[in-house]
């Protein structure tokens, strides 16, 4: 693990950009930004609009570590090139920016209240390519729908089984519990998904992230920030709007941002790079104030 990406990581100001839209999520991320369906007629060329989408936001001169410090990326996007210069070769060197790649595959149909990760397949050598092209760490989501003390252990067990995988190769897992903000018992649920997760750092010997919903009560993941084993804990915008999910964020001492939805929220295809750059620097600017409290 490259020291210098730890550190920035660990103690660096700013937050992470979720850029890891994957194939379910994407034609409503294009919508958004201004391109309907009607503007390709295959999965490659939807493809192939998002990761322009993404070079855009990434070429943007506000797009720098100095308020971003990391940005998640999907697999076919490590796989490509911004500026003639491979992803993540060019979010470090010249961005100084810390690349991390979105590795779930999905997932699974909801059991106990939860919806575990589906089998990610050959996760040994996607691991290692991953380590190939300079990724630091990986982010993988599952999702608790109820506050079920089975199902959410089950979620929290998964999800550490395989970051003890990911560590393995060197990388820094970013662990994704998601508690859905729209459940009426939320804040039961997030009671449950503490404890359990307190369990398992307490067990563990080395660090990993975490990537959590924005909590009902303010500080409540404090324990989780401060402990031994937490390199960071980043809070997902989960449907929340850029305004709302910063307001909550801001009250959220040592939490910092890895939103998606919440980052591309005004961009459009439509704009002129003047105004495109405008606005992503303003967005930047406003999540980066949101992630320094």
């Amino acid at each position: 693990m490259d020291r210098k990406q730890a550190e920035q990581m660990r103690t660096g100001k700013g937050f992470v950009a979720a850029l890891d839209q994957s194939g379910g999520s994407t034609p409503k991320a294009l919508k958004l930004y201004g391109i309907e369906e009607d503007r390709y007629s295959s999965e490659a060329e939807m493809f192939d609009l998002i990761h322009q989408m993404r070079a855009r936001i990434v070429r943007a001169p506000a797009f720098t570590g100095e308020k971003v410090i990391g940005a998640i990326l999907f697999e076919m996007t490590m796989d490509r090139a911004f500026e003639g210069k491979p992803a993540a070769t060019y979010l470090w060197e010249d961005k100084g920016v810390v690349p991390f790649l979105k590795c779930d595959k999905g997932l699974e149909d909801e059991t106990n209240g939860v919806q575990l990760m589906k089998p990610i397949g050959d996760l040994d050598d996607l691991l290692s390519r991953a380590v190939a092209k300079g990724i630091f760490g990986t982010k993988m989501r599952s999702v608790i729908n109820a506050a079920n003390a089975e199902g959410i252990a089950a979620n929290v067990a998964q999800q550490f089984q395989i970051g003890k995988q990911i560590l393995g190769h060197g990388l820094m897992p970013i662990l994704e519990p998601e508690v859905n903000i729209k459940i009426a018992d939320k804040a039961e649920a997030e009671v449950i998904l503490r404890d359990e997760i307190l369990r398992h750092l307490d067990a563990l010997d080395q660090e990993v992230m975490l990537k959590l919903s924005l909590p009902s009560e303010d500080d409540f993941y404090k324990p989780l920030i401060d402990h031994r084993n937490v390199m960071r804990v980043v809070a997902l915008s989960g449907g929340y709007s850029r305004d709302h999910a910063n307001d909550l964020l801001s009250r959220n001492h040592g939490m910092i941002a890895s939103f998606s939805r919440a980052l591309t929220e005004g961009l459009s295809d439509a704009q002129s790079d003047d105004e495109f750059n405008a606005m992503i620097a303003a967005t930047i600017d406003s999540i980066y104030q949101a992630s320094i409290t």
